[in-house]
């Protein structure tokens, strides 16, 4: 549990530890599915500069599709992960602690030593931040009581046994290619996403990342959201809607993307504005220019 922006949340770590210097990687996401899984392990391999021969897994079932230890069979989409980085894979048996102790004892190191006492961030990318701080300085600290040398000093004689990360870095999403609403949305895993409204009716492209949502239109990329998790939710963009606006002003003050993207101080000095609903429009305008932030501020000078 972490505190997001001041929200309680509930979050799900990746941890992985090479078997030879006892290095460690840890990382959070938002759900257990399967582009986080391999985001994570793409991360991983980042992180450790290489690729071991062997990836010992606990808790895959997102990548295994039936079966569990030596009769386990890998999904298509974790298959081809797999053979573009060219490691083999190997499956825990259910309650084998001893199969995999090097990982079970950094769950625990981690949750007692990163997430005590509850961290407060204003976002994931930010947490995820401080983890790969907190791994950098585990690498520059520890010793661990099994082995000869620090971490560090075996981790820099391990490296040199991971193979090169390849050029050709593996597309890790889950696509969609839905048709914009009538509300200039699309629609992604039970949720919505706007787009701008002159793409009205045409097919898009939607990859969802395990935090992350990008729209291309004929290989151009139109919008980037955070993802949402849920059912029914919808993220507006106020710049995707303003060009609109500006042709139809009568609803700007009830208009979804300006309730939801602006606050109550903006919307209430537009009702005090003498040209009404198209003043309020160009005030909109200049936020979406220039950051309402910004224009709040000048507010405040008058």
């Amino acid at each position: 549990t972490v505190y997001l922006n001041n929200q309680k949340t509930k979050v799900n770590f990746f941890c992985g530890r090479l078997c030879y210097s006892c290095d460690i990687f840890v990382q959070a996401f938002f759900s257990q599915n399967l582009e986080s899984f391999l985001e994570a392990q793409q991360r991983m391999f980042d992180y450790f500069k290489g690729i071991p021969n062997r990836l010992i897994f606990d808790n895959a079932k997102v990548a295994v599709s039936e079966g569990f230890g030596l009769h386990a069979k890998v999904t298509k989409g974790y298959k081809s992960f797999a053979a573009h980085y060219a490691f083999q894979t190997d499956f825990c048996n259910i309650a084998s602690g001893n199969e995999k102790g090097l990982v079970e004892n950094l769950v625990g190191y981690a949750r007692r030593n990163f997430m005590v006492p509850v961290p407060r961030v204003k976002s994931l990318a930010e947490f995820n931040q401080k983890l790969r701080k907190d791994c950098l300085n585990y690498r520059g600290t520890h010793k661990v009581e099994s082995r000869a040398g620090t971490v560090a000093e075996t981790y820099n004689e391990e490296c040199f046994y991971l193979k090169q990360i390849p050029a050709y870095r593996y597309d890790t999403s889950r696509k969609a290619t839905p048709t914009v609403g009538d509300y200039s949305t699309v629609r992604f895993d039970r949720n919505d996403y706007s787009v701008p409204v002159k793409y009205l009716r045409k097919e898009v492209t939607v990859k969802g990342y395990a935090n992350e949502v990008c729209i291309f239109h004929e290989g151009e990329l139109i919008a980037t959201f955070d993802r949402i998790y849920g059912i029914g939710k919808t993220e507006y963009r106020l710049e995707h809607y303003i060009d609109l606006l500006e042709r139809k002003p009568r609803a700007v003050f009830q208009a979804k993307p300006v309730r939801q993207n602006i606050t109550k101080e903006l919307i209430d000095w537009g009702h005090l504005l003498l040209g009404g609903n198209k003043d309020m429009v160009k005030l909109l305008r200049l936020c979406v220019d220039h950051g309402e932030e910004r224009i709040l501020s000048i507010k405040d000078q008058l």
